[in-house]
């Protein structure tokens, strides 16, 4: 079976992403990825909005700084990039984000039929049914508990490939882009107007 894996952090950049499936470290941070079981790139992708909120806390080994969790109890709009993907490429990109090594399935008969799964007590352990596209379920993961992550602002680099990822998955301008991370919960105080307009046009001015 094919599932649609929504991403909205770092994964909205497809090369990011494909760090996940073929390996290698993406730019800015200090890990290498080995990659899943198959390499094999999604077969789609698809641009999407998710009922709930995105925000920013933790403090990533990867990158420094905080990172993008999901919070679907919350009323808000989160930009996400679905990628049409194997379970078994699914499983193996959840067990990356957990530091773990690819190999492992996942049951997802749980999440499938009550549409929310805690696999692990893990940042990214918690997986949601978000919807269903063409037929596929619409799957992401998270922090069991949102509200126990303390608010933390990302690192330059963190927020770059979220910036790139918005401008290819749904084509917003770099103004859009920049407003719409100001108004994510921990984006603030590292981050204001200014600095992150300046962030954000970099990959255009390159």
């Amino acid at each position: 079976m094919h599932v649609w894996y929504a991403s909205y952090g770092s994964n909205l950049s497809s090369d990011r992403f494909q760090c996940y499936l073929s390996g290698g470290r993406p730019e800015g941070a200090s890990r290498t990825y080995p990659g899943a079981r198959s390499q094999n790139p999604p077969e789609d992708d698809r641009a999407l909005t998710l009922p709930g909120e995105m925000f920013f806390a933790w403090e990533s080994p990867t990158w420094g700084g905080g990172i993008a969790f999901y919070d679907a109890a919350v009323a808000g709009a989160t930009l996400a990039r679905a990628y049409l993907v194997t379970e078994q490429q699914f499983a193996d990109v959840a067990a990356q984000e957990m530091h773990r090594p690819p190999g492992a399935d996942l049951d997802l008969s749980q999440v499938l039929e009550h549409s929310r799964d805690e696999v692990g007590p893990g940042r990214y352990e918690t997986l949601h049914l978000v919807g269903e596209l063409e037929g596929a379920p619409v799957l992401t993961f998270t922090t069991p508990d949102p509200a126990g992550l303390q608010h933390n602002s990302p690192a330059p680099a963190y927020l770059r490939m979220i910036a790139e990822g918005l401008r290819e998955a749904h084509e917003l301008s770099d103004e859009d882009i920049a407003a719409y991370l100001l108004a994510r919960p921990g984006t603030q105080p590292g981050w204001d107007a200014t600095a992150l307009a300046d962030l954000v046009s970099e990959p255009a001015r390159q």
